[in-house]
């Protein structure tokens, strides 16, 4: 393992593609070769709500809004988001994420992932859903 590595994340591949029309995912810890950081770019179409939520048993996750806007659902609470905001969550934390009317672009931060992965996946119960 080197020292260091660089990757442009619009350079990674959208790993979610048709899974999750409107979104896209492009995860870039194996490019940077990290032992202890995972570092993801989410792009969400303008106006795009998350149907899925997910937890994790053990990473914790900092999100950073680098563009647009938008809201995201933590276990039934949903905050407002801006550029530059950071959202710190807790692994068992279940989150979701819509985008505002210019989009949104999320760069998350995670810590260590289990080999066998820790993703906890579940249906989005927005509280204003119709």
């Amino acid at each position: 393992m080197s020292g260091f590595a660089t990757v442009n994340l619009l350079e990674v591949e959208d790993s979610l593609g048709e899974r999750a029309p409107g979104i896209e995912g492009r995860f870039a810890r194996k490019y940077l070769d990290s032992r202890d950081l995972g570092i993801s770019m989410f792009r969400y179409a303008a106006n795009m709500r998350s149907p899925m939520v997910h937890s994790h048993r053990e990473q914790e996750e900092a999100y950073v809004v680098v563009a647009g806007s938008g809201r995201v659902l933590l276990d039934g609470e949903v905050l407002e988001l801006r550029q530059w905001d950071v959202v710190r969550v807790a692994p068992e934390v279940q989150r979701a994420f819509e985008a505002g009317p210019d989009g949104l672009d999320v760069v998350a931060v995670g810590g260590p992932k289990p080999e066998d992965g820790d993703g906890v996946p579940g249906t989005a119960a927005w509280p204003d859903a119709q």
